[in-house]
């Protein structure tokens, strides 16, 4: 099948699911839910809906299980929009994209902040240089 059907495909997949679990799921144990991408296998037959869930670990597990109780319901949906011979059978990922890049950008901060000079030290060429805002501001002489 060419590809870029499949993508068109995936794309339905995950607006109809990120639709359907922001305004028409019930399920207390979904929340805070982001659908981030949708992978479809080359025959339509089955779909990975990739999902960002935040809050703790258990919050998360509960999610998920909510998430794959809900699947038929989400994939009869799905079945109404998508006009296709098969319904794809919906199954939910956990995507840990967005968590792994807050902790990158942590990581990169933290790195950032060691390897500045400290205020008042010496640089290289043996100047002090001063990195901090003092607060005070001189204002320009009205004419």
């Amino acid at each position: 099948m060419k590809a870029h059907r499949l993508e068109r495909v995936a794309e339905v997949i995950r607006e109809v699911a990120s639709e359907t679990i922001l305004f028409e799921l019930r399920d207390p144990r979904v929340k805070n839910v982001t659908v981030t991408r949708a992978e479809v296998s080359a025959d339509l037959q089955h779909a990975k809906v990739y999902v960002s869930v935040m809050g703790s670990g258990k919050e998360q597990d509960l999610c998920m299980h909510g998430l794959q109780h809900a699947a038929g319901f989400v994939q009869s949906k799905l079945g109404s929009r998508l006009k296709t011979r098969f319904t794809p059978v919906l199954r939910f990922v956990l995507d840990e994209g967005v968590k792994k890049s807050i902790e990158v950008t942590r990581l990169i901060n933290e790195a950032l902040a060691e390897s500045r000079p400290k205020a008042g030290e010496e640089s290289a060429d043996g100047t002090a240089e001063e990195f901090e805002d003092s607060g005070t501001s001189v204002e320009s002489p009205k004419e």
